[in-house]
């Protein structure tokens, strides 16, 4: 198969004790081993029943969150799967073979090959029925999903195209003069260029180009609400812009290494470098206020979780065969699958006697999760800081971390709330 030298051994899947109380490491549960390459990816289905992982073997396999089984084996691509969504009824891969494919979930069977793209296709999303797509080939792509057809094409970066996010036509404003750029949302991607860019998804034009980053950009996220971008770059900085006006509003300037993955979440900013820190801001200002250390690498993974004190982790090591000096590493790359949730929580040390048991069991924990070039995973407390756990046994990088959701709030099927039942 064409692609990148296939490591020695197979991929492991390690299923992970739950976080039941301070310090501490995670103990495995289950190994389970099926994929002949190293573990690109993983994506989790919208209930959290099903995981979706994408290997340098070049096939990808669903597996069941409840007990690590393989349930199905998604075998079509001609090189290694280099990113994969995993939808309620439907799979999507991308590949260095140039194509995306859609897979039932069900059967195993592939129901459309995406072709267009001239060169690796490195990322994809999938949402209201529309599929995005980024490539080496200096293009993004939107596509039909049922017909497999390109529907518009956004060229004008001058090198790879990395990461991308999408804003829905009603989350912008509803101004007369802009209805009809914006008929179709936006898409915001971000390039080894140093730029990011906003395009019209209706025309295909580029409505606005970001420019300020003095390296790559690495990866992205958006805030709807406030029409905001937030790139990271190997400059070491974080930019806020206003993806209608093209506007650089602040830049986050404390990181001495790249910034390679973001996430945000309540008005906060939370960044992994490569000066082996994560970092919180304050969206709104740019002020950093706390740091996350103790990695004895880059961190290459984070995850924000709100859940109660029974959560558990999935997270993903990464052998890094795109990074050519590491290939010659031998070794097990692995995958960790969550443990089903309990359905109470223990009682979180310093509870005082004069609590419920309802609300001893329902105790909101916040807390970030990290992947390391160190190929360990950890957990911290998101609102002091403080080290958890160390999760160890990998051999390899880790660079895709997910975590089931809590339960949801019962009062709105939208609220995004984890609530007590």
């Amino acid at each position: 198969m064409p692609g990148r030298p296939s490591l020695a051994g197979r991929s492991l899947l390690l299923v992970l004790r739950p976080i039941s109380g301070m310090g501490g490491g995670g103990s495995a549960l289950k190994v389970c081993a099926d994929h002949r390459g190293g573990i690109n990816w993983l994506s989790l289905s919208p209930d959290g029943q099903r995981l979706l992982t994408g290997s340098e073997d070049g096939t990808a396999r669903l597996w069941s969150t409840a007990d690590g089984q393989c349930c199905a084996l998604l075998q079509g691509h001609e090189s290694y799967v280099t990113f994969c969504q995993l939808e309620d009824e439907a799979a999507f891969t991308c590949s260095a073979d140039c194509t995306i494919r859609k897979w039932d979930v069900l059967t195993g069977q592939c129901l459309q090959v995406f072709r267009g793209h001239t060169s690796i296709v490195n990322r994809i999303l999938v949402t209201n029925n529309q599929l995005f797509s980024s490539s080496y080939d200096r293009t993004a792509r939107a596509w039909n999903v049922d017909k497999g057809q390109v529907s518009q094409e956004f060229r004008g970066h001058r090198n790879c195209v990395l990461t991308l996010a999408y804003s829905a036509p009603w989350d912008l404003p509803g101004a007369p003069c802009m209805e009809e750029a914006l008929a179709g949302g936006l898409l915001v991607t971000g390039s080894t260029d140093g730029t990011a860019k906003v395009w019209q998804v209706a025309s295909g034009c580029c409505h606005q180009t970001l420019r300020g980053h003095t390296g790559a950009v690495l990866c992205l996220v958006l805030d709807t609400p406030s029409h905001t971008a937030f790139t990271g770059s190997t400059d070491a900085t974080i930019r806020a812009w206003d993806i209608l006006s093209g506007e650089q509003l602040r830049v986050f300037r404390e990181h001495q290494g790249s910034v390679i993955c973001l996430e945000l979440v309540n008005r906060h900013v939370y960044s992994g470098s490569a000066d082996r820190t994560v970092k919180c801001w304050l969206a709104d200002t740019g002020e950093s206020v706390r740091t996350f250390a103790a990695h004895g690498h880059s961190v290459s993974a984070l995850k924000y979780h709100a859940g109660t004190w029974a959560s558990a982790l999935l997270h993903l090591p990464y052998d890094i065969p795109v990074r050519r000096a590491n290939r010659s590493r031998r070794g097990l790359p692995k995958l960790t699958l969550p443990c089903q949730p309990m359905p109470h929580a223990p009682q979180l040390p310093g509870q005082g006697r004069g609590l419920s048991g309802r609300e001893a069991q329902w105790r909101h924990v916040f807390t970030v999760f990290t992947g390391s070039g160190d190929a360990r995973a950890r957990a911290f407390d998101a609102q002091s800081g403080a080290l958890r756990r160390v999760f160890r046994g990998h051999a390899f990088i880790i660079n895709c971390i997910q975590a089931p959701a809590g339960p949801w709030c019962r009062k709105k099927k939208s609220c995004r709330r984890r609530c007590p039942p």
